[in-house]
C-alpha cells in the first residue's frame, strides 16, 4: 500500500484529497440532511423510536392519502398537457423555416427568469373571484386543480422546450431524404422518423416536467385553494401543526415520485444511441408556406399567452386598487407597508443569488474538474458521482425540511449556521448541483487531452494548468453554471422555505407571506421586480458570452 501510493506525485495526491473533499461536501450537504429526515420519519414528536407506525398513520388518513393521490393526477395532466405544446413549438424552432424563431425561443423561456408564484397571481387576477375574465370559466373556480394546471403548465413549459430542442435539433437529411424518395407523406415521415429520433429526449422531458409539477410548493399555495397536494401538506403538518415527524413522513413519500422519475429518466438515457455519425448530414429546413405559417400562429399564440401571463401581473403591480381603481400607482412597490422586512427581503435574495451563483460555481467546477482528472481512485469516484447526481431527484421542499432536522440537531457543530444566510446558500447550491455539474462535466469532457499531454511534458503542475488553461478555455460553460445558480437561488421558494431566518426573509417568501395577509398587488410587484432583476442579469451574461465568442473567433483566425 505505502508502494503504490509512492507512485502518486504530487498532482495525484493533490486531485484525490480534492474528490474527497468533493465528498464530504456533497455528504454533509446532502446525504446526511436525507439520513436525518429518513431517521426521523421513524420517531414520534417526543424521539422514541416508532418504527413504521408514522406511515401506517399517514396511509390511514384519508385527508393526506388524498393529497397524494391529487398530486399524481394532476402532475400526470400537467405532464399530458405540456409535452405536446412544447413538442411542437420544438419542432416550430428546429424544423420550419417560419420568421422570428430567436423571438419565439426567447420569450417561451420568460417563465424560468419569474418564481413559480406569478403564474398563480396572475391567474387570481385573471380568472378569480374579482378577476378580468373570471367568466370564461363558466363558473368554474380558479383555486384547486384548475389554477394549479394553468399555472404549472406556464412554469414547466420552458423546462421541456429546452430538452426537446435538443432532441430535436439532431437530424440526419439523409433519412429525411430516403423518405421523400420512398414516396412517403410528410405525417408519415413524421411518425416513423421524427418521433422515433426524439423520443428519449420526449420520454427525458416527461419525466422532468412530471417531476416539477409533483415537487412545486409555491403554486399550490397561492391558488391551490382546499385542494391539498403532498407539497403544501407537508408545509401544514411543519409549520401549521408543529408535526415534524408526520412532515418527514409526507417529505419521504413526496421524494419516492420524484426518485422513480429520475432513476427512469436515467435509464432511458443510457439506452439512448447516438443518432448523428461522422457521416450525418445537418437537417436544413425547407420553406413550406403552409406549415410555416401555421406553426407560426401556434407560436405566436404561445407566446401571446406567456406576455399576458407577464403583463397581467406588471399591470396589477400597477393598479392603486383591484378592481375599484384601475389608476397607475407605485404605491405598492412601497413593500414596507406590506411586509415587516420591506425591501430587505429583495436585498436578501440578492445576497442570497450572487454568493450561490459565486460559490456554487467554484465548488461545482472545480469539483467536476478533479472528478474528470483524477487517475484511478475509482470507487471513491463512482460514490462522488452518485452524490452528485442524486440532487435532482430531491425536492427543494424534502431538503429544506431535512435540513432542519440535521443543521438544527443538538450536538451538530455546524449548528451555528442554522438561520443564517449561510445555510440559505448552502442549501441553494446543493439544491441545484446536478445540473451545473453536468453542464461543467459536459465541458470538461470537451477538452482536447493534448492539454494536459503538453503541461505534462513541460512539468507544468495541474492547478497551474486548471487556473491559466482549463477555466479561460470553459469560461463559457462557467458564466452558464454561474447564471443558473444565481436566477435558480432568486427565484426559488421551497427548497428555502423553511430556513430563512428573522435576518434572512427572502423575496419570494415575501410574496407568499403579502398574498397571504391579501396584499396580492405588492406580491406581484414583488414577483415582477424579480423577473427584471433575472432579466437583467441574464442580459448581462448574454452579453458576456457574445463577447467571449467573439474574442474566441479572433484568436482562431490568427
Amino acid at each position: 500500500m505505502r508502494a503504490r501510493w509512492q507512485r502518486l506525485d504530487r498532482d495525484d495526491l493533490w486531485m484525490r484529497l480534492g474528490v474527497l473533499l468533493l465528498a464530504l461536501w456533497l455528504a454533509v450537504t446532502l446525504v446526511l440532511p436525507l439520513g436525518s429526515l429518513l431517521i426521523k420519519s421513524f420517531r414520534d414528536a417526543d424521539g422514541a423510536w416508532v418504527g413504521l407506525a408514522n406511515y401506517a398513520s399517514y396511509f390511514a388518513t384519508p385527508s393526506l392519502t388524498e393529497s397524494l393521490w391529487n398530486s399524481l393526477w394532476v402532475s400526470t395532466l400537467i405532464t399530458a398537457l405540456v409535452l405536446p405544446l412544447a413538442y411542437v413549438y420544438a419542432y416550430a424552432l428546429t424544423r420550419s423555416a417560419m420568421p422570428g424563431k430567436s423571438v419565439f425561443k426567447a420569450l417561451a423561456l420568460i417563465p424560468i427568469l419569474a418564481p413559480s408564484l406569478l403564474p398563480a397571481i396572475s391567474l387570481i387576477y385573471l380568472f378569480g373571484n374579482q378577476g378580468l375574465l373570471k367568466d370564461w370559466l363558466f363558473g368554474a373556480s380558479i383555486y384547486g386543480p384548475i389554477g394549479i394546471v394553468i399555472s404549472q403548465v406556464f412554469y414547466c413549459f420552458p423546462h421541456a422546450l429546452m430538452i426537446l430542442v435538443v432532441a430535436l435539433s439532431m437530424a440526419d437529411a439523409r433519412h429525411y431524404e430516403a423518405a421523400r424518395v420512398l414516396g412517403a407523406s410528410p405525417l408519415r415521415t413524421f411518425w416513423t422518423v421524427t418521433l422515433p429520433g426524439s423520443k428519449y429526449g420526449l420520454i427525458s422531458a416527461g419525466f422532468v416536467v412530471f417531476t416539477l409539477a409533483i415537487t412545486d410548493f409555491g403554486i399550490a399555495k397561492v391558488i391551490g385553494g382546499r385542494f391539498n397536494v403532498l407539497a403544501t401538506d407537508i408545509f401544514k403538518q411543519v409549520i401549521g401543526q408543529q408535526n415534524f415527524a408526520m412532515g418527514a413522513v409526507v417529505g419521504f413519500v413526496l421524494l419516492l415520485p420524484a426518485v422513480l422519475a429520475f432513476g427512469a429518466d436515467r435509464w432511458v438515457q443510457h439506452r439512448q444511441v447516438a443518432l448523428l455519425t461522422a457521416r450525418a448530414v445537418p437537417l436544413v429546413p425547407v420553406r413550406d408556406t403552409a406549415r410555416d405559417a401555421s406553426l407560426w400562429l401556434f407560436c405566436a399564440l404561445l407566446a401571446f399567452a406567456m406576455l399576458a401571463m407577464l403583463g397581467m401581473a406588471v399591470w396589477a403591480s400597477l393598479v392603486t386598487r383591484w378592481p375599484y381603481n384601475l389608476t397607475l400607482t407605485l404605491a405598492n412597490y412601497a413593500f414596507s407597508n406590506f411586509d415587516s422586512e420591506g425591501w430587505q427581503a429583495y436585498r436578501n435574495s440578492l445576497s442570497l443569488a450572487a454568493w450561490t451563483a459565486v460559490l456554487g460555481t467554484v465548488i461545482v467546477f472545480t469539483g467536476a474538474y478533479v472528478m474528470e482528472k483524477t487517475r484511478g481512485f475509482a470507487l471513491v469516484r463512482s460514490a462522488t458521482q452518485l452524490m452528485a447526481m442524486l440532487s435532482m431527484a430531491v425536492p427543494g421542499l424534502v431538503l429544506g425540511l431535512a435540513y432542519i432536522f440535521f443543521f438544527n440537531a443538538p450536538g451538530n457543530p455546524l449548528g451555528f449556521v442554522y438561520g443564517t444566510l449561510a445555510i440559505l446558500v448552502i442549501n441553494s447550491i446543493a439544491h441545484f448541483y446536478t445540473v451545473s455539474h453536468i453542464t461543467a462535466t459536459t465541458a470538461l469532457k470537451q477538452l482536447d487531452a493534448e492539454f494536459e499531454a503538453v503541461s505534462a511534458s513541460l512539468k507544468v503542475s495541474l492547478g497551474r494548468m486548471f487556473a491559466r488553461v482549463t477555466v479561460p478555455v470553459c469560461m463559457p460553460a462557467v458564466l452558464d453554471i454561474s447564471i443558473y445558480l444565481f436566477v435558480n437561488a432568486m427565484t426559488t421558494v421551497s427548497a428555502v422555505i423553511f430556513l430563512y431566518g428573522s435576518d434572512t426573509k427572502l423575496a419570494a417568501v415575501s410574496i407568499i407571506h403579502m398574498d397571504e395577509a391579501g396584499f396580492t398587488a405588492a406580491a406581484a410587484a414583488m414577483a415582477v421586480v424579480i423577473v427584471a432583476t433575472s432579466a437583467g442579469v441574464k442580459g448581462v451574461h448574454s452579453l458576456l458570452t457574445w463577447q467571449l465568442s467573439r474574442r474566441t473567433q479572433a484568436w482562431r483566425m490568427r
